[in-house]
């Protein structure tokens, strides 16, 4: 009897582990051929979809930032690496990876065993599957549906790559938290390093986050986190990758952790990085999609769309399979012009002079009942303005779609609340109602600033702005102001390019000029000490005179110095009209700056240029990028302004660059004030470098209400001159004070006069 149940229990035993291991091999197999769960097709497996951040680099190198969606990925080479980072996650985490074939059968029998108390037996390899393709788990027992799946996975992916090919997809996908996705990324989250330039124990510190960076955050619990540092660190010592006395050593160090958080707002260039985004992402513009008061700006548009191979770069160029390509997820490597350098200089200086200039405001509007606004305007006329403002807050948008009555709605905004305000010592905590945090947002000062090599058209920095997290509006490229007095050189050029000469005479008084519906305009000039008296051109464009701008405009017809500007590339609205003499148009920083390198350049103006080159993520070159020329003037013409620009700066309104900043370097420029103080303007440059600037408030209506502050050599020109210091005491850079101007020797600015 015992026989016979040992025989039938032998035979029960061995039919059923006979059919597991067939049901095993049943269920493998099916994994295989992809009819049981989800196993990733070859042609995916040796291409996974891994999604990668696009990279902005200076023309120095330095990385500016990225765009991604929701993961801050950016590939690395493998001979990128650390070896130390190798060697600590093969100790820690699969030390027979190279021995295996995707899955560790010792490891795994050992972790069955003892029911996973020594670890889960999952190799490298299994873990590179599950990241790229297994859903989380919302129970044990899918995981455990998953584990075969992985194992699978595993198996082919070590057919198809090579171990540091398995080594490098790792860690180029793990998420280390804070959108620190890829060791790149974690290395300069947690270290401001790179892999290459990881230390031991920051190796360590990242290769023990894998095992739960949420458990062994560095940040949050530092105290465990140095404890799997250190077991990482026993690991390498127990495998002879480090001695014992180095891990002893190491051991004893603190977490030293240099967080950096990501964040698009922070940072170098967030001005330019966020205009690099616009534009490549663009669209082909469809005019009706444009409103009727926005027309124009659809002209601008079509003709980037046409003639700007970088405008819509992602839309009209396509992948090898056909789609277009996405910034936020290919990988793409954006090499710009921006120097890392001059643009740290170019924020340093708005930041310095807009602090000051903020506190001059203030003092000049403290107590005053209409501040920040003007003096000139009436209540009425403020509060149109503030309820304008209002109604373009997400606030009211959102109570409006909630049917909230009007009256409700302003007795929302002035109630007051909580909140957040921004000074320039840093965020403040306060009790404040959300129409008096308007208003309080429009006391500061807004600006932008541009500057670019005045022969191939590199720009060197970008600044849109005093702070681009609470002031986002790009006033280098996106905003228009009135120009004011920096138009002149325009009509001193047509001038000059008819037969005029600089040391050409005319008196000195008033002019009186009819528009084309026959109504009579006289300008105001405020050089009436020198009223009839005999002066030069030269003299004019020093002083920034209004009667010799409108002397000069009664020689031609508005519609001439329009198509002047346009040569100039001018593209906003130009009305031909006489008074565009003295810059009651609109344009952008980009374009005053693009317009100035004319003189510089012998007559030639330069398209400003933003990226050299573009490369896909396996480093191939997909689009590179010139700098488009244009001749607008005669080579005499042009050393006759420049001879005319440079006596701006040697005795006229911009000789505040010598007296008070001592710039000695042979400079050009025109100061610029639109009425009433509202715009603070200046375009300078040296022999290499055009740099301007635009300062003013958020409206037309917020100004200085004094000339002393308001004027275009007080606002604007200081930004400038403090740049330009910082530029020449930099010997690593190549701009010096010695540097000249290249006019031929023979060029007499008195030739035609005699």
């Amino acid at each position: 009897m015992n026989k016979e149940f040992r025989i039938k229990f032998l035979k029960w035993f061995w039919g059923i582990f006979a059919a597991g291991c067939l049901l095993i091999v049943l269920i493998f197999w099916m994994i295989s051929q992809g009819w049981l769960g989800y196993l990733p097709p070859l042609e995916e497996l040796q291409n996974p979809k891994n999604r990668y951040a696009s990279e902005i680099f200076s023309s120095d190198m330095q990385s500016l930032g990225r765009y991604y969606r929701k993961e801050n990925r950016v590939g690395v080479k493998y001979e990128d690496l650390s070896p130390y980072l190798i060697d600590a996650l093969i100790s820690t985490e699969d030390v027979r990876f190279y021995q295996h074939t995707g899955v560790d059968t010792k490891s795994l029998v050992r972790a069955i065993m003892l029911l996973g108390k020594s670890g889960g037996g999952s190799t490298l390899t299994q873990q590179l599957a599950k990241q790229l393709w297994s859903p989380r788990a919302n129970n044990i027992f899918e995981r455990a549906m998953q584990k075969p799946i992985e194992w699978v996975i595993a198996t082919k992916l070590e057919r198809l790559y090579s171990k540091d090919e398995i080594l490098l997809m790792y860690l180029n996908q793990f998420d280390f938290l804070y959108n620190a996705v890829g060791i790149k990324s974690a290395t300069q989250v947690y270290f401001a390093t790179t892999p290459a330039d990881l230390t031991i124990e920051q190796a360590a510190t990242l290769v023990g986050m894998c095992k739960n960076p949420s458990l062994y955050n560095p940040l949050r619990h530092p105290e465990r986190t140095t404890n799997r540092r250190n077991t990482v660190l026993h690991q390498m010592c127990k495998y002879e990758y480090i001695t014992e006395t180095e891990r002893d050593s190491l051991c004893a160090l603190p977490l030293d952790v240099d967080y950096h958080s990501v964040d698009h707002k922070q940072g170098l260039a967030p001005y330019f990085r966020e205009y690099l985004r616009l534009t490549l992402t663009a669209k082909e513009p469809v005019e009706d999609n444009y409103p009727e008061w926005n027309k124009h700006q659809y002209i601008i548009d079509r003709y980037q769309w046409d003639n700007n191979p970088l405008y819509g770069f992602c839309n009209k160029n396509a992948k090898p399979d056909g789609t277009s390509y996405d910034l936020y997820q290919d990988g793409l490597r954006i090499y710009t012009t921006i120097d890392s350098k001059m643009q740290r200089y170019a924020e340093e200086a708005v930041s310095e002079h807009m602090q000051y200039l903020q506190g001059q405001f203030f003092k000049e509007k403290r107590k005053k009942s209409y501040a920040p606004f003007s003096k000139d305007l009436t209540t009425d006329e403020i509060d149109a303005i503030m309820t304008r403002s209002m109604k373009q807050t997400d606030r009211y948008r959102a109570l409006k779609r909630s049917s909230v009555t009007e009256k409700h709605i302003r007795e929302v905004f002035n109630t007051p609340v909580e909140m957040s305000i921004f000074t320039y010592k840093g965020m403040i905590d306060t009790v404040m109602s959300p129409m008096d945090s308007i208003r309080w947002q429009k006391y500061f000062l807004r600006c932008g600033f541009l500057s670019m090599d005045a022969h191939s058209g590199h720009v060197k920095a970008y600044v849109g702005g005093p702070n681009f997290t609470n002031f986002q509006y790009d006033m280098a490229t996106l905003g228009r102001r009135q120009v004011g007095s920096t138009v002149k050189p325009y009509i001193y050029t047509l001038a000059m390019d008819e037969g005029f000469w600089p040391c050409d005479k005319t008196i000195n008084d008033s002019v009186t000029l009819i528009d084309g519906n026959g109504v009579a305009w006289t300008p105001r000039d405020e050089h009436v000490a020198n009223q009839g008296q005999e002066v030069t051109l030269t003299w004019g464009l020093e002083k920034s005179s209004n009667w010799i701008a409108a002397y000069l405009m009664s020689m031609f017809t508005p519609e001439q110095l329009v198509r002047l500007m346009r040569s100039f590339g001018i593209q906003g609205p130009l009305d031909p009209v006489v008074s565009i003499c003295l810059g009651p148009c609109e344009v952008s920083v980009q374009e005053m700056v693009d317009a100035y390198t004319t003189f510089p350049n012998k007559g030639i103006r330069v398209e400003p240029l933003y990226v050299t080159r573009i490369e896909d993520n396996n480093g191939n070159v997909i689009g590179t990028f010139t700098p488009r020329t244009h001749e607008v003037l005669s080579e005499l013409t042009s050393y006759k302004m420049l001879y005319m620009l440079r006596s701006v700066m040697d005795h006229g309104t911009g000789v505040r660059a010598r007296f008070k900043y001592g710039i000695k370097a042979p400079l050009g420029g025109k100061t610029g004030t639109s009425q009433n103080n509202s715009d603070g303007w200046f375009v300078g440059f040296s022999p290499s470098l055009v740099s301007g600037c635009w300062v003013g408030g958020e409206d037309r209506a917020i100004h200085f209400d004094s000339m002393a502050e308001g004027q275009g050599a007080s606002m604007a020109l200081p930004i400038f001159a403090l740049y330009m210091q910082k530029l020449y005491a930099d010997t690593d850079l190549p701009y010096t004070e010695e540097e000249q101007f290249d006019i031929p020797a023979e060029f007499d600015p008195e030739a035609g006069c005699k």
